[in-house]
């Protein structure tokens, strides 16, 4: 019975102390991905532009399509520290190599840096 007891008090005790290695409040970071694109940048496209200019608006595009490439996708998301993911996307078309227009679902704030 002694054994037993003593197992026990063993037992209780590794299972407290394994129990603080989880804490319900550890750091975790803001976590940013793509392109940030705002209505400022879109303001400066204009239609028949070079793509290449397009570019050096808005920066590489995030994803390409390589079947298609009259169109290229800007894509944005931030999770605040584990929390919800927010996420905005452009879409920007060409026609014949040439700025064309564009489809936004654009963030109501960006996130700073």
């Amino acid at each position: 019975m002694q054994k037993l007891a003593a197992l026990l008090s063993v037992a209780f005790l590794a299972i407290s102390l394994l129990a603080g290695c989880v804490f319900p409040g550890v750091y975790k970071i803001n976590v940013q991905q793509g392109n940030i694109v705002d209505d400022e940048s879109l303001a400066q496209l204009e239609e028949g532009m070079p793509r290449n200019q397009v570019h050096a608006i808005l920066g590489t595009p995030i994803m390409l399509n390589p079947v298609d490439d009259s169109r290229e996708y800007y894509v944005y998301t931030y999770q605040k520290a584990g929390g919800e993911i927010k996420e905005q996307r452009v879409i920007v078309y060409y026609d014949a190599d040439s700025y064309s227009h564009y489809e936004a679902q654009l963030l109501e704030d960006t996130p700073a840096y």
